[in-house]
């Protein structure tokens, strides 16, 4: 009798953890849809693209930063905007200017907005959305110093930014000039205001905008701006559809208005939208 209730026993507690097995596995099996729906918006989240976008922070008021380290400036301002209009998730970050278009190659980042102007050289190696901005150059000395474009600045140190066009134009109209080339725009204002060089070649958007500034005030610019077909646009690797989305982006911010909003504290109203556009016919 004993052993007919223990063996009974074992049975019945075998039937109730196959039971139990059983009920565990049809739990999993009608759980299993919702986790592969999860895994499926987990890998859907991570797809979404995110455009890299590069810019040297020592170019004011295009780009640079606020004493708290933070990335300002118009182009900052156009980024965001432009972003916006596309509906992209942007990732900005500095760049030194000399390894802007070769970490771009390398895949680094996937544009350039960084006051970078439209040339043949560059056209070689990258391709340029339409313009955002026209430029030109300007010669700046101190007030009350007779220099001008005119000289030949053979016994007057010039500096300008290397790699830019204000360099490549005295290169190749001054070649018996003085010239020394700096790594960032702002090294080249030190050494204006503490007189290691007489005068600076720049862009104007900068450097007009320098000149507006405390340590700027001492100085002035030397006759009339010149090189004026200069243009700028953002940079993109070979054959990247990006730059057909960042036309089309563009272009929406300046039908709408936005673009001449962005620029007119910058630059006032004559480098709006409607304003190049009125120079251009």
């Amino acid at each position: 009798m004993t052993t007919a209730i223990k063996s009974k026993s074992k049975w019945a507690v075998l039937s109730v953890a196959l039971s139990g097995l059983m009920l565990a596995a049809c739990n999993n099996s009608s759980e299993a849809p919702a986790a592969s729906d999860s895994t499926a918006a987990s890998n859907a989240d991570s797809t979404e693209q995110t455009i890299r976008i590069a810019t040297e922070s020592s170019y004011k008021p295009l780009s640079y930063t606020d004493a708290d380290g933070k990335l300002i400036g118009f182009e900052i301002d156009l980024i965001n905007a432009l972003c916006d209009e596309m509906k992209a998730k942007c990732d900005v970050t500095s760049q030194e200017w000399d390894g802007l278009i070769p970490g771009l190659q390398a895949k680094k980042f996937d544009a350039i907005i960084a006051g970078m102007s439209i040339t043949p050289e560059r056209l070689q190696k990258v391709d340029f959305t339409e313009p955002y901005l026209s430029n030109g150059l300007i010669l700046v000395a101190k007030k009350g110093d007779e220099v001008s474009v005119a000289d030949d600045f053979s016994d007057v140190s010039v500096g300008a930014q290397r790699a830019t066009i204000a360099a490549q134009y005295i290169e190749e109209t001054h070649p018996k000039a003085k010239l020394n080339l700096y790594d960032t725009q702002e090294n080249a204002y030190l050494d204006l205001t503490s007189g290691r060089i007489r005068a600076l070649f720049s862009d104007k958007v900068t450097a007009a905008y320098w000149l507006t500034s405390e340590e700027g005030q001492a100085f002035e610019q030397k006759g009339e701006e010149f090189n004026t077909d200069d243009t700028m646009g953002i940079a993109v690797r070979k054959g990247d559809e990006l730059a057909a989305k960042f036309n089309t982006a563009l272009q929406a911010l300046k039908d709408s208005g936005k673009y001449d909003e962005i620029s007119a504290p910058y630059f006032g109203t004559s480098n709006t939208a409607a304003a190049q556009a009125a120079a251009a016919q």
